[in-house]
């Protein structure tokens, strides 16, 4: 590995917790993206809706795995969330019944916050009157309570924050970790992504905007990220949570270092509302400083966890950047092929992701890559995992309103 300067300590990753529309838990997760095909399916929820197409996660109960009384306190986006951190903290071997908890923090992203709630509560306002509107609504609805209810649910009583930069959201989330730990305001942070939009508001707003595929009538084949015959990403829904401590710290109780957060880039396009800069100017910078804040060159790169939506734009845009930066050599990949795109969850979910590749030696493929775009210059894994040793990798992610959030991880 190539460094340059003078790069800050990389941080340790000691906890993995995923729920996914590719399985609850992060091994059934992985097995799910590594298996190359998508879940997604036609939704009864959002039947007669120009677009009725998700992915959701599969056999998730609120009862079973939060709690008997989540339904009535906690919004699905909160839910989702606390299932994954309970499995992060407990997979790095923590007990927050032990812990200090004023040096443990939390930062989630999150994008939307509990809107199916609030589609509920509000057709309720409507059609039974003011008096049937829970009293919990906004503490349900509002995004910054997915952070609060994990902090209560972990005795976390540190920095507590959420991070809303769209599709970004999550990769934000980590990146703000980052900083918490090297400045020393904590030792421990949990943290990562939620989100639950799939919702007949949420879907039809994305739909208006032309954002969502229209392949109604093969589901499981429509979110195809670099595919030639792209139209449009597949909602998702999902967690993705990592525990994160300062390497010393970590190794000095013995705990597995699974993978090194080693550096962090953000940006704004300044450029649209929803639609990527074709040139790529606000991506290119949020590389480069994610690089150098990792002490390594472009030319180390093994592999990049792409943010790959399967839109025309974003797809075309991202792959420019990353062939005219990196080439045509380091193994690219987008899972959201099999998860389709969960928001302000996806940055958090394809860190979690990228983690378990540079662990495991071996990259998912992208989903539905049957004819890949001759405007895409890169080398996109298909088909089936590729072995492959990944010492450095990047995953990237993007929002609207010009959003760009880059990690580098590397191996332990």
């Amino acid at each position: 590995m190539t460094t340059s300067g003078s790069p800050a300590p990389p941080i340790a990753v000691t906890g993995v917790g995923l729920v996914t529309p590719a399985g609850i838990g992060a091994d059934d997760t992985w097995k799910g993206v590594c298996a190359g095909r998508s879940p997604a399916a036609r939704n009864p929820s959002l039947a007669g809706l120009p677009v009725d197409i998700s992915c959701t996660v599969p056999g998730f109960s609120a009862r079973e795995h939060v709690g008997r009384r989540s339904s009535l306190a906690h919004d699905r986006f909160s839910q989702l969330c606390i299932t994954a951190a309970r499995e992060a903290v407990a997979d790095a071997g923590l007990d927050p019944g032990t812990w200090d908890g004023a040096r443990v923090g939390v930062v989630v992203g999150c994008g939307l916050g509990g809107v199916a709630t609030w589609e509920t509560q509000h057709r309720r306002m409507l059609e039974k009157g003011p008096e049937a509107v829970s009293a919990l609504l906004i503490p349900m609805l509002v995004p910054n309570m997915a952070a609060g209810h994990l902090a209560m649910d972990l005795l976390a009583k540190g920095p507590n924050l959420v991070t809303a930069t769209a599709c970004a959201s999550g990769a934000t989330a980590i990146g703000t970790a980052l900083h918490l730990l090297r400045d020393g305001s904590c030792d421990v942070v949990v943290t990562g992504g939620a989100e639950a939009g799939v919702s007949p508001l949420m879907v039809t707003g994305f739909a208006q905007m032309g954002a969502l595929s229209r392949r109604l009538d093969e589901p499981s084949a429509a979110s195809r990220p670099f595919d030639a015959d792209r139209d449009g990403f597949v909602i998702g829904e999902g967690s993705g949570m990592l525990v994160l401590e300062r390497e010393a710290d970590a190794r000095a109780r013995r705990a597995t270092v699974r993978a090194r957060i080693a550096g962090y880039g953000a940006s704004a396009d300044a450029y649209h509302m929803t639609a990527p800069d074709p040139e790529g100017a606000g991506v290119l910078r949020a590389l480069r400083t994610a690089l150098s804040a990792a002490g390594v060159t472009p030319g180390d790169v093994d592999h990049v966890n792409a943010h790959g939506t399967s839109t025309p734009l974003n797809d075309a845009a991202e792959a420019k950047v990353l062939r005219d930066l990196l080439g045509a050599g380091p193994p690219v990949t987008s899972t959201k092929g099999v998860t389709g795109h969960t928001l302000g969850a996806a940055g958090a979910i394809e860190a979690a992701l990228t983690v378990l590749t540079v662990e495991n030696g071996a990259i998912p493929p992208t989903a539905n890559l049957e004819r890949q775009d001759p405007e895409v210059e890169l080398d996109i894994v298909a088909g089936s995992p590729r072995e492959r040793k990944v010492e450095v990798a990047v995953s990237n992610s993007f929002g609207f309103g010009g959003q760009n959030a880059v990690l580098v991880i590397t191996a332990a």
